[in-house]
């Protein structure tokens, strides 16, 4: 497999006109969790993910053939139209860690705004839709610099390989629906290096799935992601639960294929909740919950048992509850949720989302 290093994408700079590239990338919320990793930002264990729709960065890059012969990458970064130097740190870090994938990126004085349609590093998979964004952006860049991108496929692998090295779950939110990534036998293609799509795998009632984000927080996680999956290498847990990660995939796979609602909020539960354990079990440990999260948890299995409705959570790395159920059941779930979960929300704030079309550009 390539690594995509191509050092003949050099420009001829004084060729090379001011332009703009902007795309809207979504969250995605992994129903199998991939927690724990090797190498340069390879799963330990194969995720699958539903892409979101309204849960989006927006992110335009400007570039201009550079004035100065310095060597390193020149950026400029703008989140919500402020400056911010911790965000432009990490982003120089990442595009120099791509820059032989993208040696132009050096002759090209860049600047990038973005911003996010929902709470940033609160647990709803910011830095997947950021990294995305941004890695479609580069992709994009280089076509319209070199026209090597003419496939839509090639473009689309690429893109989410440029973006995995930015934040592993990133990946996944190139494709529409759903995606998979982590090598895994049952599913041709599949790969720890790329995502791969999974929307001609995902039954009608998947690929309409809602997606309620309650927000029991929006206070910047204590510990990131990034130090939580570093806690897995020394986890007494981490074979069992790659193992684990592996029979819920194999069990999730078919429940999308036939629809099966009942095991896919099994599993969607399951593997949530395996998720904080193992935050709370590591070591050092930590909790990412807080109380009304625990609240919102009984209260829903309160009201499926009585309703039988097919309603179920999920959680990522944060304490925000993300309510799954069908688009039929709407009007209900959402009464429930403005009677019973709303007041539990952080300013009585929840996010309405659902299973989305991808990313475009703008």
């Amino acid at each position: 497999m390539t690594d995509y290093k191509n050092p003949n994408l050099i420009l001829e700079t004084a060729k090379v006109e001011p332009g703009e590239i902007t795309w809207r990338s979504p969250a995605n919320l992994a129903i199998v969790k991939y927690w724990g990793k090797h190498g340069v930002q390879m799963p330990k264990n194969p995720s699958l993910s539903l892409t979101l729709s309204s849960s989006f960065t927006e992110t335009l890059l400007e570039y201009r053939p550079r004035e100065t012969s310095e060597s390193g990458i020149s950026l400029e970064f703008f989140f919500h139209q402020e400056s911010n130097e911790p965000f432009r740190e990490r982003l120089l870090k990442y595009l120099e860690s791509v820059a032989d994938i993208f040696p132009f990126l050096r002759q090209l004085d860049l600047t990038i705004y973005s911003g996010n349609s929902f709470p940033h590093s609160a647990g709803i998979a910011s830095s997947a839709s950021a990294m995305s964004a941004l890695a479609l952006c580069l992709t994009s860049l280089e076509h319209e610099l070199f026209e090597t991108l003419d496939d839509d496929a090639a473009f689309d692998q690429k893109a989410s390989y440029v973006a995995r090295l930015g934040s592993g779950s990133a990946c996944r939110s190139i494709f529409p629906k759903a995606a998979l990534w982590g090598e895994m036998g049952e599913v041709k293609g599949s790969s720890d290096l790329f995502a791969v799509p999974m929307a001609e795998h995902v039954h009608a009632v998947f690929a309409n799935m809602h997606d309620d984000i309650l927000l029991a927080s929006t206070s910047v996680k204590h510990i990131s992601s990034r130090a939580g999956h570093g806690l897995m290498e020394t986890h007494p847990f981490a074979e069992a639960r790659y193992a684990d990660a592996k029979r819920n995939l194999s069990r999730l796979i078919p429940a999308l294929r036939s629809g099966d609602l009942e095991e896919f909020g099994r599993i969607a539960e399951n593997e949530a909740l395996t998720l904080h354990g193992l935050m709370m079990s590591s070591n050092p440990s930590y909790v990412l919950l807080k109380p009304n999260t625990l609240e919102m948890i009984e209260r829903l299995r309160h009201y499926r048992q009585e309703t039988k409705h097919p309603v179920y959570f999920s959680l990522d790395a944060g304490p925000n509850l993300h309510l799954l159920y069908p688009a039929n059941i709407i009007h209900e779930v959402r009464g429930f949720i403005e009677d019973e979960l709303k007041p539990l929300c952080e300013d009585e704030s929840y996010l309405e989302d659902w299973a989305g079309d991808g990313p475009v550009q703008v």
